[in-house]
C-alpha cells in the first residue's frame, strides 16, 4: 500500500482560508514525495511484469517447439491460429491486438511496446507498423488510475 497523509488545509485548486508560504512549501514537498511513491510503485510493478514476460514460451516450450517446428517443416497455417499461440500464449496480457483484457492497463501497453520494439529490432532490424485502438488506450488509462487508487491508503496527520 502507498500511505499518504491527509492534508485538508492546502488545496491549490480550491483554497479554503488563508495558507502561509511555509505551509504551502511543506505541502508542495509532501506532494512531491507522494508522487514519487506512486511512481516507485509503478516502476516496481513494471519491473515485475518484465520478469514474467513471455512465461508461456518457457513453461510451454514443448508446445511452442511443436508448432514452430511444424511451420519450419512446411505446415501452411497461421501461427496465431495454432495451439501454442491461441490456447497458451494469449493468456499473457500484452497481446492487445489479438486479445485485449477487459481490465487492460498502461502496464500492458508498456509491455507491448517493449515486446514489439525489442523483438522487431533484434529479429530483423526494424519495428513493424503496430497500432492500438484509441479506445483501448483510453480504457487502459482509466484502469491504471483505478489500480493506483486501490493502492493508496490515506491516514490522518
Amino acid at each position: 500500500m502507498i500511505k499518504l497523509k491527509h492534508r485538508r488545509n492546502v488545496n491549490t485548486q480550491r483554497v479554503v482560508g488563508e495558507v502561509g508560504k511555509e505551509t504551502l512549501l511543506n505541502d508542495s514537498r509532501r506532494h512531491k514525495g507522494d508522487v514519487n511513491k506512486a511512481i516507485q510503485w509503478m516502476a516496481e510493478r513494471l519491473i515485475n511484469i518484465g520478469t514474467k514476460h513471455d512465461w508461456t514460451k518457457i513453461e510451454h516450450i514443448d508446445e511452442l517447439y511443436a508448432d514452430f517446428s511444424a511451420t519450419q517443416d512446411g505446415f501452411q497455417a497461421d501461427f496465431k491460429e495454432m495451439h501454442w499461440f491461441k490456447d497458451l500464449h494469449l493468456q499473457e496480457r500484452h497481446h492487445l491486438t489479438d486479445r485485449c483484457p477487459e481490465d487492460v492497463n498502461l502496464f500492458d501497453v508498456m509491455e507491448k511496446i517493449a515486446d514489439s520494439v525489442t523483438a522487431g529490432i533484434a529479429r530483423n532490424g526494424s519495428v513493424y507498423d503496430d497500432n492500438i485502438a484509441p479506445e483501448i488506450l483510453v480504457k487502459a488509462y482509466h484502469n491504471t488510475m483505478k489500480l493506483l487508487i486501490n493502492e493508496i491508503e490515506v491516514e490522518d496527520e
